[in-house]
């Protein structure tokens, strides 16, 4: 089972880029951030006559997110929980059989935070501090779990080209960066690192100052595994060729395959 996210910046604006990499890479299970659409306004055909079956948490203009899947999606759980007073659509939740048992797949668009010194940041670690006792939660269950998505979080230093210009910026503060790891002393994987310990293992590039063409990325988007979906880890990637593709997102795709 391919298991994918991708922050896609508008499906709208990027429908056709979509298309063409559901073609291509496959996933059975493709969990999208950003598709800034309501869900009534969502163009579901030509994402269904390429045989998925789809649910979106969406909002207007900015944020959302959605579950594509092969396969059927069960147990539908749209938001956060933690927070009844929250209303952006930043997190989508669902569980989809395979032929090892159900898997749990979360799909996040974690708040960006900045700028600093404003009311966004304090979002942004109270919904961290939401998810981290919600991971722990379904960590306690002890089944196939998934946490994918834009966690707008640089882990460390070297997940960034130019780690120095980040020390002022939400993303690489040390409250976001302890968060973080603070859902893998849970016991989650971060799958990417658990393939690779390379430099310039990058899956966001700014569309400004000419960031891809100098390779000036950052690490921000995240699969993050329970032990019991770790054990099933055939592999995983990152589609960084799709960020030379016309129109792209400034993200790429992350993905990882389970034995199930």
């Amino acid at each position: 089972m391919k298991i994918a996210t991708w922050n896609i910046n508008g499906v709208k604006a990027r429908i056709e880029t979509l298309l063409e990499w559901l073609k291509e890479a496959s996933p059975d299970v493709a969990c999208l951030q950003e598709i800034k659409s309501i869900d009534e306004n969502f163009p579901r055909q030509p994402f269904e006559d390429l045989g998925y079956n789809l649910e979106t948490h969406g909002q207007k203009g900015f944020n959302g997110v959605a579950l594509f899947s092969k396969s059927p999606l069960e147990d539908i759980q749209r938001g956060l929980p933690g927070n009844a007073e929250d209303s952006q659509a930043r997190y989508i939740e669902a569980s989809v059989s395979a032929e090892a048992g159900s898997v749990r797949i979360g799909c996040l668009y974690l708040p960006n935070g900045n700028p600093l010194g404003t009311e966004k940041f304090p979002y942004k670690i109270e919904w961290m501090d939401r998810l981290i006792a919600h991971a722990e939660k379904r960590v306690a269950e002890e089944t196939p779990f998934l946490l994918l998505g834009d966690y707008n979080v640089i882990p460390d230093p070297v997940d960034a080209k130019n780690s120095e210009n980040w020390l002022d910026d939400a993303l690489f503060q040390p409250e976001s960066r302890q968060r973080f790891r603070a859902l893998t002393h849970l016991g989650l994987t971060e799958v990417v690192r658990s393939c690779t310990q390379a430099d310039e293992t990058y899956t966001f590039w700014d569309y400004q100052a000419g960031a891809w063409q100098k390779n000036n990325g950052v690490r921000i988007d995240h699969i993050l595994t329970s032990p019991q979906a770790t054990d099933l880890m055939i592999g995983c990637g990152i589609d960084k060729h799709v960020r030379g593709w016309e129109k792209p997102s400034d993200h790429v795709p992350v993905w990882v395959n389970l034995a199930a």
